[in-house]
């Protein structure tokens, strides 16, 4: 769910009608100026979240957990990264696999590939760093 900052949208609306007035040769000027206003704000924002998340801290709360997958199988980006490489990696594997092989070496290097990535997937050998953490420093 989005929050939308009544103060930056009235300053995009602004910047926008400005545009109008004065044309195409002050555009890079403007959005310049919005772009530092932006910036500022949410400068503002991350600051508090911080301040607040340090203040849960200090009063004995646990930081809040990152969120992820079900399973422990890490964020979007990490596992689009885990996927990326794999298929790379299948290209070779693959011409390996049916070169020596043949049809039976295609399947077995993709029975493989399909196999490294479900387990990657399930999280079956991966324990959050927090979680890890948390143990080593008896927080559990």
């Amino acid at each position: 769910m989005a929050t939308h900052d009544p103060e930056l949208r009235k300053e995009l609306d602004a910047t926008l009608q400005t545009r109008k007035e004065l044309g195409p040769e002050y555009e890079s000027e403007l959005v310049e100026s919005f772009l530092e206003k932006l910036d500022t704000t949410v400068d503002q924002r991350v600051r508090r979240q911080f301040a607040e998340q340090q203040m849960q801290v200090a009063r004995g709360a646990q930081p809040p957990r990152p969120r992820s997958a079900p399973g422990g199988g890490g964020g979007y980006a990490e596992r689009f990264g885990f996927a990326t490489v794999s298929l790379v990696l299948a290209v070779p594997l693959s011409a390996i696999g049916s070169a020596n092989a043949g049809l039976t070496g295609l399947i077995v290097s993709w029975a493989g590939i399909v196999a490294v990535n479900a387990v990657h997937a399930s999280g079956f050998f991966k324990r959050p760093r927090q979680d890890r953490k948390r143990d080593e420093d008896g927080w559990d």
